[in-house]
């Protein structure tokens, strides 16, 4: 359920007469995601044909402070171009206003669909994008700090406490050990950029294997550039319950990114590491969601174990498997 802000057709008819777009001829909400309201629209086009596009209303999980940083990177992403939704002007300029009493938007319509069994050649596609994503973000002047990193998780888990325990059995002490390797083993030195941070296959749109658009960036902030493909790795190469790790995907994720960026050394050798921290992140946020939300709210409740499935795979691997090399 992503549609949290209920708008009337006409409101939204009244926001779009800002805009060079047309009149409303639907608005439907769309249940995919958990951040924000977002509704599809079709209208008739400034030019008489139809149009799609986004409207977002952005709830309290994004702090309005945090748009104008994510409206430039599309901006700046799009001019060298990735394949990445912009957010829309009105005829004033524009790009952020206020509807229903929330911050809203008007974003680019990227055709495509999101997978749910991406195959190797669609990994190899995703690995290749984000590849052409970090290249095209060098020189983003802006930084956001990233919310989620070491520190985050730390916070997280102090405030789920021993209720992790409620998910599973030993879950608490599992996670403070975790968190005291990656005290000692993070890395500090490997290379920051702009970054993703939530590439997961439902914000790859895909039409046959060619990627047509990444999409929602609210999670993208500076931080290590190897812990996004990390961040996507988890997300891509595994059963949706983290049983099953497929080799053939994982390789090629790594060929895709290699073709597009590349690894350093010294990035290469401290992917393991990276890719327990991305587990160990989404496991956290995870289990806060599971035992924060009351069991018949109208959000669906990711399931934490999935992720700690994959952490402790991540902490047995053979290095030269994750990545096909």
């Amino acid at each position: 359920m992503a549609v949290y802000t209920h708008v009337p057709a006409e409101e939204i008819d009244a926001f779009l007469s800002r805009y060079d777009a047309g009149r409303l001829v639907s608005a439907k909400g769309i249940a995919e995601g958990v951040e924000n309201s977002n509704y599809l629209l079709e209208t008739t086009g400034h030019d008489g044909s139809g149009h799609r596009y986004i409207l977002t209303l952005y709830e309290k999980r994004v702090d309005e402070a945090d748009l104008p940083f994510f409206m430039d990177l599309l901006d700046h992403l799009g001019a060298r171009g990735c394949l990445v939704p912009r957010f829309i002007a009105d005829r004033d300029g524009q790009r952020l206003q206020t509807l229903s009493g929330r911050p809203a938007c008007l974003i680019e319509f990227l055709t495509g669909i999101s997978l749910t069994e991406p195959t190797p050649e669609q990994a190899r596609a995703t690995g290749a994008a984000l590849g052409e994503l970090h290249r095209a973000a060098e020189g983003f002047p802006l930084e956001r700090r990233n919310t989620l990193d070491l520190a985050g998780w730390h916070d997280l888990a102090a405030r789920c406490g021993e209720d992790f325990d409620q998910i599973a059995p030993s879950l608490a002490a599992r996670v403070r050990d975790e968190l005291a390797f990656l005290d000692a083993h993070w890395p500090a030195d490997l290379p920051r950029s702009v970054i993703h941070a939530d590439l997961f296959p439902d914000n790859v749109l895909m039409l046959g294997d060619r990627v047509t658009g990444l999409i929602d960036f609210y999670f993208s902030c500076t931080d290590i550039r190897a812990y996004d493909l990390a961040i996507t790795h988890s997300a891509w190469v595994f059963s949706h319950d983290g049983g099953n790790f497929f080799a053939d995907r994982a390789a090629a994720l790594g060929a895709g990114y290699d073709s597009a960026h590349g690894l350093t050394d010294a990035e290469r050798a401290a992917f393991p590491i990276l890719c327990r921290g991305a587990s160990l992140r989404f496991l956290l946020t995870r289990a806060y969601d599971w035992i924060n939300t009351p069991p018949d709210a109208l959000v669906t409740r990711k399931d934490p174990l999935a992720y700690l499935r994959r952490l402790d795979f991540y902490a047995s691997a053979n290095p030269a498997e994750l990545l096909g090399a």
